[in-house]
């Protein structure tokens, strides 16, 4: 049946109807009412019950709209049947995850200009320089060590140095990672995949063309991992799921192409959690290397423990809602994630159309920088690529930057208050409590130790002779605009809610995609557009900070991490030393809520954020503080 969506429109306005229910509600309780389908294919032929008037009343409370009058309801039914039957003949189109919506997120104010490079990697006749690098390493002139098996630590440009001079070879050093990869597999869980025979055959081209002096630049012979959500021809490509450990495409995602490019040698496809949440995969729970017993976080799950344990010179990750931040913060890495739309995500899987974004996980901002060289631009394909001339990489002075941090963030926090017992209060009521209570208090103590190494920061970089500008966050509702996320999540994957495959799925919690798909489905479309003209707002009134400043610091957690995924700013995170012997305890278990509860000997981090396409400034202050602290140096001890 062809919809009549004029009929359906004037009905809804002559019942004073002006806030549209989310399909999904009525098609549910409809499904509900004929009862649930065993197959896809069944639930595709069956006829669903005709809505309902109590339907609609259950669906405006769901929608939170109504109540409607009878009159109301009678003229909304025929309109809302014939609207529900154009489901169908859209779900049978079975449209890949890889079909982006017809509209495209830009996330800058509308008179934003991309800046065009002031600066850039250049290769010279005796080693790799950064133009005007503040960082020692990439400066230093590298000698090749008496055991190889200390370069697994070391950042990409003493390595591509001792490549350009022949000092080492690209196969040796793909070798030497393919065996810690091997190594270290059964205690971190890191690798899906290992793609050792196209790393073998990459490495020896390497070899070869730089012996023949065809030198492509500072990742040619580099030896990198992908997120399993990267498509590599060849391979599987999981997106760490049940029901996914098969699935393969018929070519290369774009970054994959543009590092093929560059020389760099794939040696492995790295565990994300299911679908692009947390740490747990079909194969398992990827590992923190400073703390074996806690996961790495996610979902760059993987790609952030191998090159925190030495396995890997970097390794690609994705973020939509902190998957570059979390795992970084976890496991000690230096983590980019680009402005969005800086790096093209064809060939990746979609969570959120409007919100994904891929960058490199490393050792150092300047390894970062040299990785964001070789796979920014737009492809033609990814609509949401912006059109940039170059990256710019570095100032000439990071000394001439405006620096501000976000106050209150590093102010110490309101006293903790804890739930009372309630009158005639249960024994199992008063467990809860209790429960509850030292749960919050033993967060409170992570939080208050971990502050000393924020106000740390903020000392260091006064020392540095930075004068520090204290701003805020604009005062909106970010986390009211994250239900974006989960609808369009449940766009990219409803064959996958539909068909009921979603029970293959690992996790199967309150918090996990099966359940957040299905309460998705029931967001009604104009609070979805409603959202995203918060969205705008959001957009507008962080860029304007910064118009007052060019960096801002700021503790890796709080509301950051929720704003600035959302109006697409670029974020550095950077180690920040180690908690010491005093820290907290961990809890025994990691629900992987939270950051922050490594203990004693593991990582924390710190944030730097800039405006949109500002990565030049962002790294060069961002080295110059990773440069005076040296906490990227300090690695993990496997033995």
């Amino acid at each position: 049946m062809t919809l009549d969506r004029r009929g359906f429109l004037t009905a809804c306005s002559r019942a004073g109807i002006t806030s549209a229910l989310l399909p999904g509600v009525l098609y549910t309780l409809a499904a509900q009412a004929q009862g649930a389908a065993s197959t896809a294919d069944s639930a595709e032929k069956k006829t669903l019950a005709k809505i309902t008037p109590e339907m609609l009343d259950q669906a405006g409370a769901l929608a939170g709209v109504g109540p409607f009058s009878a009159e109301q309801k009678k003229m909304m039914l025929d309109g809302l049947n014939d609207q529900r039957d154009s489901y169908a003949p859209i779900r049978a189109l079975k449209i890949p995850n890889s079909v982006a919506p017809a509209f495209v997120f830009h996330p800058g104010p509308a008179a934003a200009l991309i800046p065009k490079a002031e600066c850039e990697i250049l290769p010279t006749n005796s080693q790799i320089i950064l133009i005007d690098c503040v960082g020692g390493d990439c400066l230093k002139e590298p000698e090749a060590p008496d055991r190889f098996e200390e370069l697994a630590f070391a950042s990409i440009a003493p390595l591509a140095g001792l490549l350009k001079r022949k000092k080492i070879t690209s196969t040796s050093l793909t070798k030497m990672y393919l065996e810690r990869l091997k190594r270290y597999e059964s205690k971190l869980h890191f690798v899906i995949t290992l793609t050792e025979e196209r790393a073998l055959a990459q490495a020896k081209k390497a070899d070869e063309e730089i012996a023949a002096g065809k030198y492509r630049g500072p990742l040619h012979g580099i030896p990198w991992g992908a997120k399993d959500l990267l498509a590599v021809k060849g391979y599987p490509t999981t997106w760490g799921a049940g029901g996914f450990e098969h699935q393969s495409f018929d070519e290369d995602a774009t970054v994959v192409q543009r590092l093929d490019e560059a020389g760099a040698v794939l040696v492995a496809k790295f565990s994300l959690g299911a679908l692009a949440m947390g740490d747990k995969w079909f194969g398992g729970r990827t590992r923190n290397p400073w703390n074996p017993a806690q996961g790495s976080s996610g979902s760059s799950a993987g790609s952030a423990s191998a090159v925190a344990a030495g396995c890997v010179a970097f390794a690609i990750g994705s973020e939509t809602l902190g998957s570059i931040s979390s795992p970084s913060t976890r496991c000690g890495c230096t983590g980019l994630r680009p402005t969005f739309g800086m790096v093209p995500r064809t060939g990746a899987m979609a969570l959120s159309w409007t919100m994904d974004k891929l960058g490199p996980i490393s050792r150092s901002v300047e390894d970062c920088a040299l990785v964001l060289n070789a796979i920014h631009g737009p492809d033609g394909k990814d609509t949401a690529a912006a059109q940039t001339d170059s990256v710019p990489l570095f100032l000439n002075d990071w000394k001439t930057l405006r620096i501000g941090y976000l106050k209150s963030e590093f102010d110490a926090p309101e006293p903790l208050k804890l739930a009372e017992a309630k009158p005639n209060e249960t024994a199992e009521e008063t467990q809860k409590r209790e429960h509850s209570n030292e749960a919050a208090k033993a967060a409170r103590a992570r939080r208050d130790y971990d502050r000393r190494y924020e106000l740390a920061a903020l000392d260091k970089l006064r020392g540095m002779g930075v004068k520090l500008i204290p701003v805020e966050l604009p005062k909106l509702p970010y986390d009211a605009m994250v239900p974006l996320l989960t609808a369009e999540g449940a766009a990219a994957f409803d064959d996958l809610t539909m068909s009921g495959r979603d029970k293959l799925l690992t996790e199967q919690g309150v918090e996990d995609w099966p359940n957040l798909f299905r309460v998705a489905r029931l967001y009604p479309a104009v609070e979805y557009i409603q959202a995203n003209r918060a969205r705008t707002l959001a957009v507008q009134q962080v860029s304007a900070l910064f118009e007052r400043v060019d960096v801002i610091v700021t503790p890796t957690t709080g509301t950051q991490l929720v704003a600035t995924n959302l109006t697409g700013h670029p974020a550095l995170i950077l180690p920040n030393g180690l908690r010491g012997d005093d820290a907290p305890r961990p809890p025994k278990i990691d629900d992987g809520d939270s950051d922050d509860i490594g203990g004693p000997g593991t990582p924390v981090s710190l944030t730097f954020l800039a405006g949109h396409f500002q990565e030049a400034k962002l790294m060069a202050f961002a080295s110059a503080y990773q440069e005076a602290t040296g906490f990227h140096k300090v690695h993990p001890n496997l033995d």
